[in-house]
């Protein structure tokens, strides 16, 4: 099972008021796992760059200026999510933005049940407590080391997140500040296991470890269970 975790910066909240994406990060997992293929852009909006979504995400006009525009790189965008699911933190969000560039240009629209919202999961998961990203990462014990937002650097700390919240952490991400311009393939990563924050607590009861130490003890001395030292 193919799935692309995504993300996406923005000049602000309303792209019927002429906001415009501005970087798209996604991370290829293939079964639950990563395969090191990523997508990331960063896109001329056409239009100044709001103060309150610079203080966000960190780019400003002068960067994005000869950076390409949405109708360049729209197409490669969808070949590189093909059907595959896209999960999403707020997912509503993202995909109204994605469906908008693509509907201004005249490319097929995303579908909203190709979207997986790790925030409605999040929620269900953990009634009542916070479930921002930030918060998410957190409660796992997922180190970030960002002080600005990034599309590609958010999406493979959501995919940490996702993998936690659908059953437990994977091999890490990697997770880099380093970001490039162009559709790439990595796979120089070093992916290692992370032991838990907290060892879970024994399932057995008192009274169930004193019957099994009865039961080895009625075996006899040759016990393949019996405790050596």
């Amino acid at each position: 099972m193919r799935e692309i975790v995504l993300d996406t910066e923005t000049t602000g909240f309303e792209p019927s008021e002429g906001d415009r994406i501005v970087e798209i990060g996604a991370v290829e997992l293939y079964n639950h796992m990563p395969t090191g293929r990523t997508f990331h852009e960063y896109i001329n909006p056409q239009r100044a760059m709001p103060q309150a979504a610079f203080e966000v995400h960190g780019l400003g006009d002068d960067f994005l200026r000869d950076k390409p525009l949405f109708a360049q790189i729209g197409p490669k965008f969808l070949e590189f999510v093909g059907d595959a699911k896209l999960v999403i933190h707020n997912a509503a969000f993202d995909m109204k933005f994605l469906n908008a560039e693509l509907g201004w240009i005249k490319l097929p629209l995303l579908p909203m049940d190709q979207a997986i919202d790790t925030l409605m999961i999040a929620r269900k998961k953990f009634p009542g407590s916070p479930a921002s990203l930030d918060a998410l990462c957190r409660r796992f014990g997922i180190e970030t080391e960002r002080t600005l937002h990034g599309a590609l650097l958010d999406s493979q700390i959501l995919a940490e997140v996702y993998l936690e919240l659908i059953g437990g952490r994977q091999p890490d991400f990697g997770l880099s500040t380093a970001t490039t311009t162009e559709t790439s393939v990595t796979s120089s990563q070093t992916w290692r296991p992370k032991p838990r924050p907290t060892p879970l607590p024994s399932r057995i009861t008192d009274e169930e470890a004193a019957a099994h130490d009865a039961f080895v003890k009625a075996l006899g001395d040759g016990a393949l269970w019996i405790k050596q030292g």
